[in-house]
């Protein structure tokens, strides 16, 4: 039976015993909210790779919790072998999306706290891996609620907007990133109008951003992808919210596949184009798009996913890549927890970068 509460459901959460980590499973929504408590790796890899869990800030949630369980339900007694198997489930579950780059910052960011405890009892190491994980989500939390305000300021009362993919808190712990100004303005008594495109082939626009607004009261239309130029043209959108799951030092962004084609009809029609992320997202490793892997997924979520029936001849080639690179030329800003971010990116997100990092080592002691 669908979830008639207007509150968006907790995605993730550790068990209270620290055994399991509990998510709730994106691939049946809207139509069942059905949680899923995952107790091994295989498991763990299978919710990523699946899209049981998605969004780079959830996934780094994710991350941190998935990694405490493994290490709580690891049968090695001395430091040298428990460290052997955090480092092994690490890379193992990242692994399951290389796009995504809070998943592997923050399973890095277990993995280093680990080794820095290499001369205490496995019971404080724990401890300190259970506090960690909570001090990620508590983080993300406050991310998204200062990515909202930001983000607030670049819209008024009656504002059509232009979504892709889902960047809700569904994507994050509370608000979201790309959908996070438009749920606080809806808070606070602002109307807003909202496109959702559908984002094939996983229609995250469809199930999961238009279930997330048409719950919290916000006047939503779901369209396809290619009718985004039609909405544009017609005068209904004034600006396009999106988020990302990695951000190149140059300002190149990699999101959801057609993100980019909404970039460039933006450009076309002279409508802003915001871009929305936590400081973790940006990788200061990759100078520009062209350094970021982009993953590839399987053939069948183009032919058979959704349908009764293939919608396409069994034996036709498929090319099926789940993000494209927005070139940061067509970026209007980027908006993170520390401001706005304004071309030139190389300096605005380095900066951005530098002071997340920063806090986060000062956190860290």
């Amino acid at each position: 039976m669908p979830d008639t509460n207007h509150e968006t459901p907790q995605n993730i959460r550790l068990r209270d015993d620290g055994a399991a980590v509990i998510i709730l499973d994106q691939t049946l929504l809207p139509g069942e909210t059905k949680y899923l408590e995952l107790t091994n790796a295989g498991e763990m890899f299978d919710a990523l790779k699946k899209l049981r869990v998605r969004g780079a800030p959830a996934i780094g949630i994710f991350a941190g919790f998935a990694l405490f369980v493994l290490a709580y339900r690891t049968k090695a007694e001395d430091y040298s072998g428990f460290l052997t198997k955090v480092s092994e489930h690490s890379a193992f579950l990242n692994s399951a999306r290389p796009t995504a780059v809070n998943l592997s910052k923050q399973l890095r960011r277990m993995e280093m706290l680990v080794k820095g405890l290499a001369d205490k009892p496995r019971p404080l190491i724990l401890d300190a891996m259970r506090k960690e994980a909570e001090m990620i989500l508590r983080e993300d939390i406050d991310m998204c609620r200062a990515i909202s305000e930001y983000g607030l300021s670049l819209i008024r009362e009656g504002f059509g907007i232009l979504t892709h993919c889902n960047a809700g808190p569904l994507a994050t712990s509370r608000y979201g990133t790309g959908l996070g100004p438009i749920l606080l303005g809806r808070e606070r008594g602002m109307y807003l109008r909202v496109y959702s495109c559908e984002t094939r082939p996983l229609l995250q626009g469809a199930r999961l951003t238009a279930y997330e607004l048409s719950r919290a009261g916000v006047d939503c239309t779901l369209i396809c992808d290619n009718m985004a130029s039609i909405v544009m043209k017609e005068g209904k959108i004034d600006a396009v919210f999106v988020g990302c799951d990695r951000v190149a030092r140059n300002g190149d962004t990699a999101n959801k596949i057609g993100t980019s084609g909404a970039a460039i009809l933006a450009k076309h029609y002279g409508i802003p184009f915001y871009v929305f992320c936590p400081s973790s997202t940006i990788d200061t490793e990759s100078e520009t798009g062209a350094d970021i892997e982009i993953e590839l997924r399987p053939p069948e979520e183009i032919k058979e996913l959704f349908f009764k029936k293939p919608a396409a001849p069994a034996d036709v080639k498929c090319y099926n890549p789940a993000f494209d690179i927005t070139d940061s030329s067509l970026i209007t800003a980027i908006i993170t927890e520390k401001g706005i971010c304004r071309a030139p990116y190389q300096e605005s997100l380095t900066q951005a970068a530098a002071s997340s990092a920063l806090i986060n080592l000062q956190t860290s002691d």
